[in-house]
């Protein structure tokens, strides 16, 4: 099999720069020889066929290299969140079969937590190793410089943890590659094939447990050098564009946001003229910050509608939207846009219901260990939904008016109200709690607690505390208000967009 793209720069440019984070710039050669030594530890780790290795997802070089490592020994990576709580990060390397841990400074702690109560080996990059866990850099040094890996393992995307449409966060493999590939090698070849970006320098500004700031690895594997912003600070993004040439990026609307707000002194004074492809997913972008980006960056904005289990199901470039604003795009092959009433029945163009998607079966949505919920995504067979509601109009571009599913999108963050309502539901003076999506004008939409006191209405700060001592703090409210009831239909269940709708000022009750 011919050379991969990025084994091709470790011989040919085997100093120029590869991969590029905050504190460190690796070279193609020195890149190889990491992917390399890390492949051949990564087996020692998780040496059965079905055993993977959590990586949680702190912005640096290290984090991408162990993901690349995974894909070339056949090892499935976990791109885990390095803000869970302990418990969180427990549950989810059972639910993947997780028998390792490689983790930076911010997830540390949590790591060496989880490692201890399940009995797993932790490796820890940018910070002094921690109880029995492992140097990042002596546990590479102990794996000798060339060794050869054993033959070609089956193909191991890697899994993502995304809520869905329905229930808590479970894993989905990533869609980097269409069709079925049997082997790791395969897989590498067909990634490179489709790096998804123009030539020239990638910057990843998303942190690197999601799907979207993961496709760099796509660009890496087809010889394309990738910058990692450590933390998103609108004018260091700035200075790293004109710093490094960068071509391409994926952002979200919350980055435009800020980027728009600093003063126009300081947006001057950085050049971002080689910026070919700005892809932005995850939530809805306002229309007059869509419009002023493209003024300042120029036509090079391309929207992307889909999800992780799914992949890209809808795109569209900066001159359509502009024709067509507010549009997510046109279906993508091999995806059908269907547009439903509420018993599933087709509605014609221009009609407003539940956007559905038919795909073959090799792309449809897959969750990791869990047919209940990949069954609960699908309409019918081989149909399935994201949980929006939209039309499609005479062009065949698609537009989203609201949500069905139960979930917020925070800073191009899904978030699922049911994981913080049932933990407040366990507060003793909680009677009852419906969590919602409100205006934010930062984030788009932030969770707001709606809760009705037992008793003496506790504090706040009270519902706060117990909340972040037992989830992640990004997937709790951000504001508590005690009400005397909660809103239900004529059906007595709970009327989450009858609750939404006094935060929000037209009948859109969702951000964007």
């Amino acid at each position: 099999m011919s050379l991969l793209p990025l084994d091709r720069r470790a011989q040919e440019t085997p100093h120029e720069p590869a991969l590029v984070d905050d504190q460190d710039v690796l070279s193609w050669s020195a890149l190889a020889d990491r992917v390399a030594r890390a492949a051949a530890r990564l087996l020692e780790f998780a040496p059965g066929p079905d055993d993977r290795v959590a990586v949680l997802g702190d912005n640096a070089i290290p984090t991408l290299v162990a993901h690349l490592a995974g894909l070339r020994a056949g090892v499935g990576t976990v791109a885990t969140s390095r803000h869970l709580t302990a418990g969180e990060l427990v549950d989810q390397i059972i639910d993947a079969g997780a028998t390792g841990i490689i983790t930076g400074p911010v997830g540390a702690g949590v790591a060496l937590d989880a490692a201890r109560e399940l009995g797993l080996p932790v490796v820890m990059h940018g910070t002094p190793p921690l109880g029995h866990a492992f140097d990042w850099d002596l546990w590479l040094a102990a794996a000798p410089a060339g060794r050869a890996l054993p033959g070609d393992r089956p193909a191991r995307p890697p899994l993502v943890y995304t809520s869905g449409t329905t229930g808590r966060a479970r894993g989905t493999e990533v869609r980097w590659v269409s069709g079925p590939v049997a082997g790791s090698s395969a897989y590498l070849t067909a990634m490179a094939a489709r790096p998804g970006f123009p030539p020239g320098p990638h910057l990843v500004c998303g942190p690197l447990q999601h799907n979207a700031p993961l496709t760099s690895l796509r660009h890496l594997v087809a010889g394309q050098q990738v910058v990692v912003l450590g933390r998103y600070e609108p004018e260091t993004f700035l200075s790293r564009v004109a710093r490094w040439r960068v071509t391409s990026t994926v952002m979200v609307p919350t980055h435009f946001q800020r980027l728009l707000a600093l003063p126009e002194e300081v947006r001057a004074r950085y050049d971002v003229s080689s910026l070919r492809q700005v892809s932005h997913t995850g939530s809805a972008c306002p229309p007059e910050v869509k419009r002023a980006m493209i003024d300042w960056f120029g036509p090079v904005l391309t929207e992307s509608y889909g999800a992780s289990e799914a992949g890209t199901v809808a795109r569209i470039g900066s001159a359509e939207w502009l024709a067509h604003p507010g549009s997510v795009g046109r279906v993508q092959p091999p995806f059908e846009v269907l547009v439903t009433d509420d018993d599933g029945r087709p509605l014609p163009l221009g009609e407003r219901g539940l956007l559905a998607f038919r795909a073959p079966e090799d792309r449809g949505v897959r969750y990791h260990a869990d047919p209940d919920k990949t069954k609960a995504a699908y309409l019918s067979p081989g149909v399935f939904t994201l949980g929006d509601i939209g039309y499609v109009d005479a062009d065949g571009y698609i537009f989203i008016t609201d949500r069905a599913a139960d979930v917020v999108v925070s800073g191009g963050v899904n978030l699922y109200p049911a994981e913080s309502e049932a933990v407040l539901r366990g507060h003793p003076i909680v009677a009852e709690v419906a969590v919602i999506g409100v205006p934010d004008p930062d984030f788009g939409e932030a969770l707001r607690a709606l809760v009705v006191a037992a008793g003496d209405e506790p504090s706040a700060q009270e519902l706060d505390r117990y909340c972040r001592d037992r989830l992640a703090a990004y997937k709790c409210p951000k504001s508590y208000e005690f009400v005397p009831e909660l809103v239900r239909n004529a059906m007595g269940k709970l009327d989450k967009r009858a609750m939404r709708r006094p935060y929000w000022r037209s009948e859109r009750t969702i951000a964007g």
